[in-house]
């Protein structure tokens, strides 16, 4: 008898097939040659039929060279951490690619000689905060903190509240990463009590600035005081400000989230956060303040190990300058038309969907304690993890015994989407 294994096809016979060339071309002959090889070792196993592994090959290639993927955010947070936080805007997608070859990210077109790195981004940036003397961006917030210990502080104390101890994803804890960096840590006050005095008792000539941390992940309610910045402004040492999400000037939806107009106007001699939560733009750090701290900051040996590739500043540019990026559309956007909808198509086609009132949340380490009314697409448990495993991947939440998609952080574009993902696994 013929052994069946004859018949199925060697890898480079598939290779071979003109279907194959633009994708090798696209995303190279070594990945899709593992790509076919997968596929075929699914044949041997009788997980497909031979004569359907060229198609499927085919149908199932990877879009890109990269893992990474697109994915529909349905949980209903916002600048959700594992899933690449803030979303970038049309703009600033275009940009990054604008920038992906050649330019003149340290060039001067005009002059033919070497120019200053991201100065149209850091212009963007002072613009956006007039209150900043000076702006300054590495790679992301916790390089930031970094630089301000390396350059202000080494050997030096930094005075943090107690209660302002924080230990964020992953076990990473900021005095720990301060300490790294060579500065010695001082607590003031009590965990859930710190006032003006604390700080003024615990200043000696070892001081070297007094750090603010935003909670970000977490609030104190009750028998809890804090210190704003501008007492502490008066004790003439410098206050440096972490707020953390990135939001530069306030915010109606989120009235008791730092900013940082408010901080530098308050008297916060240097703010910083991030780039990717609430501002809605690529990852990074971004430093705001007196220009001779922010000077000291870029001059340090290592703030070029910090600093930021040329799609990050001209993402970065074209969040600042360009339409409002899609975080601040998340938090602003009424989606119960969108979701009953939705809902309707889906049970208009026998699938148990109803529209639900639901609470979503900003995510990212930003206004913890902020909850936003929102509306979700209800459907059965079991549709969760099949979501997941599509194409695009719809990452829904599960609540009980149903499956909640909600649309606060789903732009309207990706309905349609999820309409035909869920039609499918129906």
């Amino acid at each position: 008898m013929d052994d069946p294994r004859r018949a199925i096809p060697r890898v480079n016979s598939i290779l071979d097939d003109p279907r194959f060339a633009e994708p090798q071309g696209r995303l190279g002959r070594a990945l899709v040659r593992a790509h076919v090889g997968a596929v075929l070792q699914r044949v041997r196993g009788g997980e497909l039929p031979v004569d359907k592994a060229l198609e499927t090959a085919l149908d199932t290639l990877p879009k890109t060279a990269a893992s990474l993927r697109r994915v529909i955010n349905a949980t209903g947070v916002i600048v959700h951490t594992n899933l690449g936080r803030a979303p970038l805007s049309e703009a600033a997608k275009a940009a990054m690619v604008e920038a992906a070859g050649h330019t003149d990210v340290e060039f001067d077109l005009t002059t033919g000689q070497r120019a200053a790195r991201g100065t149209a981004a850091l212009a963007a940036l002072a613009e956006r905060v007039p209150e900043a003397e000076a702006v300054h961006v590495v790679n992301n917030n916790a390089a930031a903190l970094v630089l301000v210990a390396l350059a202000l502080a080494p050997g030096r104390e930094i005075l943090i509240s107690r209660g302002e101890f924080i230990e964020i994803g992953a076990g990473f804890r900021i005095p720990d990463l301060l300490a790294a960096a060579g500065a010695r840590i001082r607590e003031v006050g009590m965990t859930n009590r710190t006032r003006t005095e604390d700080y003024a008792d615990a200043i000696t000539p070892e001081t070297a600035l007094i750090l603010k941390l935003h909670p970000s992940n977490y609030f104190i309610k009750g028998f809890f005081e804090g210190v704003p910045v501008e007492p502490l402004a008066k004790l003439n040492v410098p206050v440096v400000y972490d707020i953390g999400s990135g939001l530069l000037e306030p915010h109606p939806l989120l009235p008791d989230e730092p900013d940082a107009r408010s901080a530098l106007r308050a008297g916060a001699a240097l703010v910083t956060a991030s780039g990717d939560k609430l501002l809605g733009g690529p990852q990074a750090g971004i430093v705001l303040g007196r220009a001779e701290l922010v000077a000291k900051l870029r001059k340090h040996p290592l703030a070029r190990a910090m600093r930021v590739d040329k799609t990050t500043l001209a993402a970065l540019e074209a969040t600042l300058r360009g339409p409002l990026p899609p975080v601040h559309a998340c938090l602003e956007a009424d989606v119960r038309g969108r979701a009953a909808q939705l809902a309707k198509r889906l049970h208009d086609h026998g699938i148990d969907a109803h529209a639900v009132q639901t609470l979503a949340a900003v995510g990212g380490g930003g206004a913890p304690d902020v909850e936003l009314p929102s509306w979700a697409v209800s459907l059965p448990a079991r549709y969760a993890e099949p979501l997941r495993g599509g194409d695009p991947p719809v990452v829904g939440r599960v609540a009980g015994d149903r499956c909640l998609l909600d649309l606060r952080a789903v732009q309207s574009k990706e309905d349609d989407e999820i309409f035909t993902r869920v039609s499918e696994l129906a």
